[in-house]
């Protein structure tokens, strides 16, 4: 990707979190025929596995991509964006020279396809899966609460994926290039919106490595 200096991020501590509060990613592989195939899936990293992490998951065994095994594959995670108007610059009155862009926060993370396509595995992956998810929950739930001959059921309609990450680079778009007033501007903007995306992105934009 394109991915200018300013907006590069490399850093494991600051990567992770994104990860871990946006694990919807975008699995792109190619099929047989040469042509992407996008699809999505809640991820978990598990950071103690390769110098990257590894991303564990688990897909309908009706989707072929699982087929794709030892294939290098492409896991996109999409965290804050906006859009971001000129009105929001301080400089619009002084001089106009100013246009609009969208700011975003995504990262890639790339490595082999590898397939667990064992019921230990699934069951392990479903339970941690489920007690990460469920957690926040006023009553969580647990795998055991479902009967033990329906689990394995529906374990046998799974097929468990993980890609150790051979790279994982983040794209910050966050203003940095820009002066701190007029960032200190735009966030202000952002959150005079006062719905929940702007406030992501202006929390974003005042602390791009989170914390």
């Amino acid at each position: 990707m394109y991915l200018p200096r300013h907006f590069e991020e490399t850093r494991p501590e600051v990567l992770h979190p994104v990860l871990a509060a946006h694990p919807l990613g975008l699995l792109i592989t190619v099929d047989a025929d040469g042509a992407p195939v996008a699809n999505p899936i809640p991820f978990h990293l598990d950071a103690t596995r390769g110098a990257h992490g590894t991303l564990c998951a688990h897909v309908a065994r009706a989707n072929p991509v699982w087929q794709q095994a030892g294939q290098q594959v492409l896991v996109v995670f999409q965290g804050a964006d906006g859009y971001i108007s000129p009105s929001g610059y301080p400089g619009k009155a002084e001089h106009g020279k100013v246009v609009p862009t969208w700011n975003y926060l995504m990262v890639q993370a790339r490595g082999p396809l590898v397939v667990l396509d064992e019921a230990a595995a699934a069951h392990a992956l479903v339970t941690r899966l489920t007690d990460r998810h469920e957690a926040t929950q006023p009553k969580p739930w647990a795998v055991a609460d479902a009967p033990a001959g329906y689990v394995a059921s529906m374990l046998r309609a799974i097929v468990c994926i993980e890609v150790p990450l051979t790279s994982l680079v983040g794209k910050f778009k966050l203003s940095q290039n820009r002066s701190a007033e007029d960032r200190a501007g735009l966030v202000g903007a952002l959150r005079a919106q006062g719905d929940g995306p702007a406030q992501a992105l202006a929390e974003r934009m005042e602390h791009p490595a989170g914390g």
